[in-house]
């Protein structure tokens, strides 16, 4: 058994890689380690976050695994007081989640003091390069990387731009494990009450709306007459972290009516209501590494239509069970066409979901990374 400590979001804060973190460690246990999460208590100071709110609607209150929240990214004098307490903790591995520069001097630092005491520290590198790029950016990221032992990565693309920063640095890659630790699916009458809709075709655009993910080629795709014709909706389930109002306008110049939005980032426990409605689930990113919105795909063996960007890619394999699209509307209208022309294409492609997901399971993925560590 192996004491291992996680450094990064967890409960109460809210989001995909919290989530991450949380499944890691219970799966830690289960195999088990002995494991806490040290977490932030100010992770964006107000006016840095975009959002309204970094923290769960309703947090969960019990786990398996300690979780400190210890952390600010602005008080260096909380950094020293991390390091204190994972040393006098002791552990034999920590795993630093890193996703964005911002997050390097503070995460970098306490990376660094703790390799100089002899603690293992590994990196789990959700993106090296951002998708928003600002001066320095790459100077912040090389000096986190340079404290880690080895960088694992949740994708090739990740790791090919960490080979670009410097070909020398230790890169593992890895995958993005699936999301399994939300509820199951109900039934899809039950869903369908529940989010107030009837009972049509719908496709699904699900997370936090980022420039980079492409909303506007989606919206410029659900414009095809054939769309429009045989009555296929598009869903947008999610918080904007983007300027709502330039989609409201696409929307009117489009004259869209075939499109639904729920403007507020979707909580826990409503996550399996949305995947139960829908046929297939949309990414038509402009830029990507990874995304997690795949691995909840997966976990519901939901099909995705996906742009050939970046790791998205890795994770569907065209018309067995989804559709790789190149991203622009045209091609996005044409996936999503073909997706409803074959009437055994939703079963067929779920069925194979099923198949794929062992590889993508967290108990392959805590056996892997523990064996590279």
């Amino acid at each position: 058994m192996a004491k291992i400590l996680i450094v990064g979001p967890a409960s109460p804060l809210r989001g995909g890689i919290a989530d991450l973190n949380e499944a890691f460690a219970h799966s830690l246990i289960k195999k088990g380690h002995e494991v806490e999460i040290v977490s932030f208590y100010l992770q964006y100071p107000k006016i840095l976050f975009p959002g309204k709110t970094q923290f769960r609607k309703n947090p969960d209150k019990e786990f398996s695994f300690t979780i400190k929240s210890l952390i600010s990214t602005i008080n260096p004098f909380s950094w020293l007081k991390t390091i204190k307490y994972i040393c006098n903790y002791n552990p034999d591995k920590v795993f630093i989640r890193f996703w964005m520069p911002f997050f390097a001097p503070c995460l970098g630092f306490i990376a660094k003091r703790l390799k100089k005491r002899n603690i293992p520290v590994f990196s789990i590198v959700d993106n090296a390069i951002p998708h928003e790029k600002r001066i320095g950016d790459i100077t912040l990221v090389k000096y986190f990387l340079n404290q880690c032992l080895l960088n694992f990565t949740l994708s090739s693309a990740v790791k090919k731009n960490i080979d670009e920063l410097d070909e020398n640095y230790r890169t593992k890659v890895m995958f993005h494990p699936i999301y399994d630790t939300y509820d199951p699916m109900p039934k899809r009458v039950d869903a369908l009450s529940k989010l107030q809709l009837e009972d049509e075709m719908y496709l699904l655009f699900f997370g936090l709306i980022r420039t980079y993910k492409g909303l506007d080629l989606a919206l410029e795709a659900m414009s095809h007459p054939k769309i429009k014709e045989k009555g296929i909706k598009l869903i947008i389930a999610g918080e904007f972290y983007d300027n709502q109002e330039k989609y409201n306008l696409l929307i009117k110049e489009l004259q869209l009516d075939n499109i639904i939005i729920f403007d507020h980032f979707i909580p826990k426990d409503e996550v399996p209501f949305f995947f139960s409605i829908a046929d297939a689930v949309l990414l038509p990113y402009i830029t990507a590494t990874q995304s997690g919105v795949t691995q909840l795909a997966l976990n519901y063996n939901t099909p995705m239509i996906v742009t050939n960007v970046g790791g998205l890619p890795e994770v569907v394999d065209n018309e067995v069970d989804g559709y790789i699209c190149e991203p622009n509307s045209s091609k996005l209208a044409e996936a999503i066409l073909n997706y409803y022309l074959e009437s055994n294409n939703p079963e067929m492609m779920s069925n194979a979901l099923m198949m794929k997901k062992k590889k993508y399971s967290w108990d392959n993925f805590t056996d892997q990374i523990l064996n590279y560590s």
